[in-house]
């Protein structure tokens, strides 16, 4: 895997982060809901394509990147104090 590569895995999974922190009631909602109704999402090729090729074999990188991003409010709060 190159430096660009992870690098680009790494900021996607902290810009999931921080969309997570934002919407999660809402999407949790959303899922409940779709989850009741059996409604299947459409199949996207564009997504299906990152994930066979970059994301497999990156989930701890992603998960790294996620994490950063649920506390990077909290974090930028202790580093200005």
């Amino acid at each position: 895997m190159s430096l660009l590569t992870a690098l680009v895995v790494f900021v996607v999974g902290f810009l999931s982060g921080v969309v997570v922190r934002w919407v999660a009631g809402l999407a949790a909602l959303v899922a409940l809901l779709l989850v009741i109704f059996g409604v299947a999402a459409p199949e996207i090729g564009l997504v299906n394509f990152v994930v066979e090729r970059y994301y497999q074999g990156n989930e701890l990188l992603f998960l790294a990147g996620l994490l950063f991003g649920l506390d990077a409010e909290r974090t930028r709060e202790l580093v200005e104090d």
